[in-house]
């Protein structure tokens, strides 16, 4: 079953604005998938043929001469050496969409991107599947609960049921191109891939037991508040090997850390950030939920559920080009918490998350501490849940049903 991804807008609006785009991203979200089927315009090659991949680091001319412009280079982190001839190449014309490059994220990939592509690349993040994309959902827009949105969104509302079903499943597309594919050997495959391709290319791990330990505890913490020091005790390893296989981890884009919101009006915040799996089967595979019931009913199913809804809303805003470093959660020292606050046009977005389908007043109770700030406006505080409409809560506090995503 082919879906139509959403990022494929953003993608061409791109090739408008500057003369080369990386499209980047975990293994397996589907981006080679669009390099060969949505952008015919474009010649494409692949450095995961040796050929080609030789013939780019040795002979860089003769690479250019065989391949002209406009031009796909698909798994371009084997080869990061291109990038100088790719400014040079793409400095010979003012036209801009010359070049699309594709890779999973790593260290030397946007390292080299950065230091030889400057003011000449636009960078965009691809994730697996949203379920606007799986139900087929007409709109791009970010999710910033504003009157706009309510009022554009509302229009394609539908109901996303058996919800548990998708997120036990998860989000790679993959598992959504043939029904019948097996979703612990898609993992455990995906997983050793991942090890064998990514992580042991970048550091040296000598023991890749501790590794895997090392993805099960991250998995089983997502949602919570990243400490170190409690990682290292389960894996025995020092807590500086953890903050370097976070570190690498993250920018592979297998996890994401939010940080805790910080203002002026604002007193004695966590400074520690929370740490997310990129997708909610993945985390129920690395966790050991074997079964949809498991997840559903066992004692994490408030954090899986909490990860999904980040994972939803990350995906509204990279699928649209839109900057996500301006997402965050929030707790101080006297446990005030809010799951999720949007700082968007110098204006505030609270989100809470609940897994039930029940109102509850006491939801209410987390938005308190914004009324200390005095500098920016509170647009909206919502409680994303399983509603079946937009419920009016105390305090300008709204209930919002989860398919409002």
């Amino acid at each position: 079953m082919a879906i139509q991804r959403s990022i494929l807008e953003t993608i061409n609006y791109a090739l408008t604005q500057t003369k080369t785009v990386l499209l980047t991203g975990p293994r397996q979200v589907g981006k080679t998938y669009i390099a060969q089927n949505y952008l015919n315009e474009f010649e494409y090659i692949s450095f995961d043929n040796e050929n080609e991949l030789m013939q780019a680091k040795e002979d860089k001319n003769l690479f250019f001469i065989n391949h002209k412009f406009p031009l796909i280079i698909d798994e371009v982190q084997y080869a990061p050496e291109i990038f100088r001839k790719i400014k040079e190449k793409v400095d010979k014309s003012d036209k801009r969409g010359q070049i699309i490059l594709t890779g999973s994220q790593s260290y030397e990939l946007m390292d080299k991107i950065t230091d030889s592509l400057a003011g000449r690349i636009s960078i965009l993040e691809m994730l697996p599947l949203s379920m606007r994309e799986i139900f087929n959902i007409d709109t791009n827009m970010p999710f910033i609960f504003n009157d706009n949105y309510i009022k554009n969104r509302g229009k394609l509302i539908i109901n996303y049921e058996n919800i548990w079903h998708y997120i036990f499943r998860g989000f790679f597309p993959e598992l959504y191109a043939k029904e019948d594919r097996d979703v612990e050997w898609f993992y455990r495959d995906y997983i050793r891939t991942y090890i064998e391709r990514d992580i042991l290319k970048i550091i040296n791990v000598k023991d890749e037991i501790a590794f895997r330990k090392f993805l099960i505890s991250i998995a089983v913490r997502s949602g919570q508040i990243l400490v170190y020091e409690d990682i290292a005790k389960d894996i025995q390893v020092s807590s500086v090997t953890i903050k370097n296989w976070i570190s690498i981890v993250a920018q592979t884009g297998l996890i994401k850390l939010v940080y805790c919101y910080q203002n002026n009006y604002l007193k004695r915040i966590i400074k520690s950030p929370k740490i997310y799996m990129c997708d909610t089967g993945l985390l129920c595979y690395l966790s050991g939920w074997n079964t949809e019931s498991s997840a559903k009913n066992g004692a994490s199913n408030g954090a899986i559920f909490e990860t999904f809804v980040f994972n939803e809303i990350l995906k509204s805003f990279l699928n649209a080009g839109k900057n996500i470093d301006n997402i965050y959660y929030y707790r101080d020292k006297e446990k005030n918490e809010i799951d999720f606050i949007i700082e968007y046009d110098n204006e505030i977005y609270a989100i809470e998350v609940k897994k039930s389908a029940t109102l509850d007043i006491g939801w209410t109770k987390n938005f308190e501490v914004l009324n200390k700030i005095k500098d920016k406006k509170v647009v909206s505080k919502i409680v994303l849940c399983q509603v079946d409409k937009i419920y009016d809560l105390p305090n300008d506090v709204r209930a919002v049903p989860i398919d409002y995503i």
